[in-house]
Formats: C-alpha cells, sequence, structure tokens
C-alpha cells in the first residue's frame, strides 16, 4: 500500500490559516488532496495535522469532506508521521506533500514514486533543499519514503530541525540512507508556486485563473507564467525559509 499524506496546519507563521484560503472555489488544501489523489499510483490519501485546537477547524472541515485525518503533535511533526504509521499499518511506502502546494502534479508523483520503487531506496524526491541542487519549481515538491525508514528516523533523530521537517534525517547524511532524486530536464528552480505568504496566494490565484481546468499539468503552469511574466514578479521578493529553521515556540516549549 502506498499513502499520499498532505502535513498541513493552521498555524502558519507568515499566512495563518492558509490551507482554507480560498482558491478558485475550494479550499487550498481540497485542491492539493483533490490533485494528489489523481495519482495513479497511491491508494488512500490522508490529511496529517496536529493536535493543537487552531487545527479543530482543518480536521472539521475534513471530516465534513470524507478525508481521512491523522492528528499529533504541533511542532514534531515526525512523530505526527510516527502516529499515521499506527493508524495505516498496510502502508509500506508514503508520499509527504505539504497542504500549501496546491499545484502539485500526479504525474509527477507517479514519477518519483516509480524511481522510489524501481531503485528500491529508502528516501526519493525531485528535490533537495540548498546546498543541494535542484531543477523542480518550489511548490511540485514530493517526497517519498519507505515505512521502515520513517520509523528508523523517528527513533533516531534527535535534532528539531529533523524532528520538525520530517524527512532531513534520511537525506542529510551521505550514505545513512539510499536515496534517490528525480531531475527534470530543464532547470526550473526559480519559479515560486507554493502558498506561504500573501503575496505568493496571489500569484498562485493569478496562475490558476488561466488555467484550463483544476487538474492542469504542470506544462501548463510553466506556459501561463511565461505567458504572463507578471505574475511572477508579484511574489518575487518572498524568500524561502532555511531548512533548520524551527518554529520558535518548538524552541520556547509553548
Amino acid at each position: 500500500m502506498i499513502l499520499g499524506v498532505v502535513q498541513a496546519r493552521m498555524g502558519s507563521s507568515r499566512l495563518p490559516a492558509k490551507v482554507l484560503a480560498d482558491l478558485g472555489g475550494r479550499p487550498v488544501v481540497d485542491r492539493v488532496l483533490t490533485r494528489l489523489g489523481a495519482s495513479h499510483l497511491i491508494d488512500e490519501v490522508v490529511i496529517a495535522t496536529s493536535t493543537g485546537a487552531e487545527d479543530d477547524a482543518l480536521a472539521e472541515w475534513a471530516d465534513s469532506h470524507g478525508y481521512p485525518v491523522v492528528r499529533g503533535d504541533e511542532f514534531d511533526v515526525l512523530d505526527r508521521f510516527h502516529s499515521v504509521l499506527g493508524e495505516f499499518p498496510a502502508a509500506k511506502h508514503f508520499v509527504r506533500v505539504t497542504g500549501d502546494c496546491p499545484l502539485v502534479d500526479p504525474r509527477l508523483v507517479d514519477e518519483v514514486i516509480r524511481l522510489h520503487l524501481e531503485s528500491d531506496a529508502d528516501f526519493s524526491a525531485n528535490r533537495l533543499p540548498p546546498p543541494s541542487r535542484r531543477t523542480t519549481p518550489i511548490g511540485l515538491d514530493v517526497e517519498v519514503a519507505r515505512r521502515d525508514a520513517l520509523e528508523a528516523a523517528r527513533q533516531s533523530a534527535d535534532e528539531p530541525a529533523d524532528r520538525e521537517h520530517v524527512m532531513p534525517f534520511l537525506y542529510r547524511v551521505p550514505g545513512r540512507f539510499h536515496v534517490e532524486i528525480a531531475d527534470m530536464s530543464e532547470d526550473l528552480s526559480h519559479y515560486r508556486w507554493t502558498i506561504d505568504t500573501p503575496e505568493d496566494l496571489e500569484a498562485v490565484r493569478a496562475i490558476w485563473a488561466y488555467l484550463s481546468g483544476p487538474h492542469a499539468g504542470w506544462e501548463e503552469v510553466l506556459a501561463v507564467v511565461r505567458a504572463h511574466p507578471d505574475i511572477d514578479l508579484i511574489n518575487a521578493g518572498v524568500s524561502q525559509k532555511l531548512l533548520g529553521a524551527v518554529d520558535e515556540r518548538w524552541m520556547r516549549g509553548d
């Protein structure tokens, strides 16, 4: 069994409640779930959110729309994913995407899954964070991990950044696990199609308005932004959060 896990919560530091923001008449997270669910290789899709009170609204929305929800630690997201393991014991591989990436492409998801299965990898993705080179636009990120690799990470990882960002323990030390990366034939890493700030939301809404439908692939997204270069200017000044960044509330013990 291959399980798709959408990691989402309401408490974004730069754009609170972004996962329930409207995008073409439906919440952002609904767009993510629908597009991830269009994968031909994923058997089921689940939301992984926190037990924090502010995420009650997200859990209620998911319940009312028939999406399974697993709730766990707010900041120790690796432990939250362990809760997902417990709820889905038949799942041998997990696909992780975040709830702020409504343009995630199921065909790219399937490409990474195929690479993962064919190479018998512990962890596979279509990008790694700096200083590694990436070719995929920000917002199309896909990560796949074996169940036993995630369990090993949960037992051994003790750095806050490893716990909060889930997967770094699997690829941070070369050779510790078998890692495979799916690159694009063209370097498109300068495009930003995720939603982390008000500017990002405005840019993605502008892209969405030009798409032929809710299941448009990444090539159509690329064609839109190349035909309308003003869209890129909307969030051109937004910087991506660093991988090692840890929520201040985790560090304070709130």
